[in-house]
């Protein structure tokens, strides 16, 4: 086109156009300006300003509906140029072109033929090049092009050839790139190992789990490092992650950096986090060892013992990870175990006050020991092995004789008397610690809890009624089936008002008001 204001207008139009455009409006689109006079002025006239950006997002818009990604496959030159252009913005829709094409195969023929294409136009190798080199949007797009192609049996096949060592092969790639580059490809590893169930085997079978590993283990660049614990965080919530982890050695990795004192602190939190991540599910429990649990349990407890005052953030971090390890009934098990529990720590912050500095230490242990007691577990998995569940009544009753409270009833109501963020954690925590009756007599005992708690005007926030109701529902059922508290008539009335109290719900009810009549003097002026 000689004049490529109409085209630069009409795409604009084309783009700018709310909601989604049907068949026939980009068939109509493309009845003025065919593909190829789209692509000719993309190539050749890039000195019209706002052309390439303009085009590129029409081109976008396009090839995102049905009749669009039907012409992909007629313009798979186009793909692989725009693959190599100097553009970041033509990179960027040559990589979403390739993911358009591909979510469009609804049968096994355009999936055949597809895979040709790609195989034949060396789209892969440069979607990796997209990737390594491209800037942060083209690599994001390009991970997502090739995860789309990893959904493929066909396509896992370009991606992880019988062949290994070709120019291709990941471990070799990441192995050549800069410190970013390789952090990309490890980001795609774990972007794959999502995709399903055979990939992450594939994966593992090829090692690729390794690089990871000697990241880690290297530990040069603390940017680097933290970027591959962020990747193993991401692998750790993946259903199948936890798995195939387990396999590697990525725990006794884990504690070895929580020990590491010359360690930035960052990395030995984030260590600390990801093991709270993993072992907080049960089924870890049935692929590791437990003296690689032990280990990490171990690591953190150390921690917890050298930390300083000042450390506020990284005691917060490790009381946080030991509660979501007690999250799982295993988890709990563990931390409760020996003669000096890991859990000590989580009992005695819980309970300890030191003013504005010590709230979030304070918070994160009340919800650590609202996991460890069992609030997140289900019925029949709160109550432990009789050994845990004395050491837990020892540490709670030694902790309550060592403060001014002197009985945990007393450390109850302290906590129920501070601000909101600590009275919801207390409500969590009471709520998983009632269904043992020590601790059910200990709520009793106290008409200050039983008020506080019954109370709907205590909290003003939703998340707040919600956990002191949870707490009032928890209580009411430990009062039902305790058959000490069922024999005894002094705990009829205490059971009458935590039945009230569920009765009436989760919000602030208003008692109904009758009307009555006002007497008031007549306005006479």
């Amino acid at each position: 086109m000689d004049d490529s204001s109409q085209l630069l207008q009409a795409a604009s139009d084309f783009v700018h156009y709310p909601g989604p455009h049907s068949d026939d409006s980009s068939r109509d689109f493309l009845n003025r300006f065919p593909l190829p006079v789209i692509i000719n002025a993309l190539q050749t006239q890039l000195d019209v300003p706002g052309l390439e950006n303009t085009l590129v997002a029409c081109l976008e818009r396009l090839f995102n509906t049905k009749l669009g990604a039907s012409l992909i496959p007629q313009y798979m030159p186009f793909v692989q140029v725009g693959l190599q252009a100097d553009s970041q913005a033509v990179r960027s829709l040559a990589c979403k072109t390739v993911t358009s094409l591909l979510e469009n195969l609804d049968n096994d023929h355009k999936v055949a033929a597809s895979a040709c294409l790609i195989k034949d136009f060396n789209i892969y190798p440069l979607l990796l090049d997209c990737l390594i080199n491209g800037n942060e949007q083209v690599a994001a797009v390009a991970t997502d092009a090739i995860k789309k192609l990893a959904g493929f049996p066909e396509g896992m096949e370009i991606i992880f050839p019988s062949d290994k060592g070709d120019d291709t092969d990941l471990e070799i790639i990441a192995s050549q790139c800069s410190s970013l580059g390789r952090v990309r490809v490890l980001a795609l590893v774990v972007k794959l190992f999502s995709v399903s169930r055979s990939a992450a085997s594939t994966i593992y079978s090829l090692n690729l789990l390794q690089l990871l590993e000697a990241e880690i283990r290297n530990a040069d660049d603390t940017l680097v490092t933290l970027s591959v614990l962020e990747l193993i965080y991401e692998l750790a919530e993946i259903e199948h992650g936890t798995e195939f982890l387990s396999k590697t050695s990525i725990f006794q990795l884990l504690s070895s950096m929580i020990s590491h004192n010359s360690m930035e602190s960052i990395l030995r939190s984030r260590a600390m986090m990801i093991s709270g991540r993993l072992l907080s599910k049960d089924i870890i429990y049935s692929f590791t060892d437990e003296p690689c649990v032990k280990a990490v349990i171990s690591s953190i407890d150390g921690r917890l013992q050298s930390l300083e005052a000042s450390d506020r953030d990284e005691c917060e971090t490790a009381l946080e990870s030991l509660g979501h390890m007690g999250s799982s009934i295993q988890g709990a098990t563990l931390l409760l175990s020996g003669s000096s529990p890991a859990a000590r720590h989580v009992i005695n912050a819980a309970f300890e006050r030191q003013g504005p500095t010590g709230h979030g230490k304070q918070l994160a242990a009340l919800h650590a020991l609202g996991n460890i007691s069992g609030e997140t577990r289900s019925e029949n998995n709160i109550i432990l092995n009789a050994e845990e569940e004395e050491n837990l009544r020892r540490l709670i009753y030694e902790t309550a004789s060592r403060s001014s409270k002197l009985t945990p009833s007393g450390l109850f109501l302290s906590v129920l008397q501070q601000d909101s963020e600590i009275r919801l954690a207390g409500y969590r925590m009471l709520s998983g610690l009632v269904a043992r009756p020590w601790c059910l007599m200990e709520i009793c005992s106290k008409q200050e809890i039983i008020n506080k708690v019954t109370d709907p005007s205590t909290e003003t926030t939703k998340i707040g009624m919600e956990g002191r109701y949870n707490c009032c529902k928890a209580i009411h059922k430990s009062l039902t089936v305790s058959s000490r508290v069922s024999a005894n008539p002094a705990f009829a009335g205490i059971a009458a008002k935590f039945q009230e109290a569920v009765g009436m719900g989760p919000y602030l009810v208003k008692r109904h008001v009758e009307a009555q009549p006002a007497v008031i003097t007549a306005d006479r002026f």
